[in-house]
């Protein structure tokens, strides 16, 4: 298993060129959107400052508890392990349903199948009263 997994909130320990031709600095953060190789590169969306459209639909800053303020994306790059520090675990952020979900649907559909056997197994047990036996 890798450091990174798929949806971590990481942050650049090193500037990253975009495609557009602009760099991303150091410190940027961003999320992990695809995982190459199991773990040799990932694709991560880099976010720059928080900002919200004005009324002729152009970004403006915007401060992050605004409640139409977005992180505007950079862009979306390949970056490597060296080049990443994770802030933060997907399933930390997510939760454990969301979590469940993202790994859901990376697995083939008789895995998937499994797990959804196993999670109608645990629910009739949880629904099932206790005997006085215990």
């Amino acid at each position: 298993m890798t450091q990174f997994q798929l949806l971590d909130s990481v942050q650049l320990l090193e500037a990253v060129p975009l495609v557009e031709g602009d760099i991303a600095p150091e410190g940027t953060p961003g999320a992990i959107v695809e995982v190459f190789n199991e773990g040799a590169a990932f694709l991560v969306e880099l976010f720059g400052q928080w900002v919200k459209y004005d009324d002729t639909g152009d970004f403006i800053p915007a401060a992050q508890d605004d409640p139409d303020a977005f992180m505007e994306t950079l862009g979306v790059e390949t970056v490597y392990p060296h080049q990443l520090k994770r802030l933060a675990a997907a399933r930390e952020m997510m939760g454990d349903r969301s979590s469940l979900r993202v790994l859901a649907s990376q697995l083939p559909d008789d895995l998937v199948a499994e797990v959804l056997d196993f999670a109608e197994f645990l629910k009739q047990r949880q629904q099932r009263p206790l005997s006085a036996d215990g």
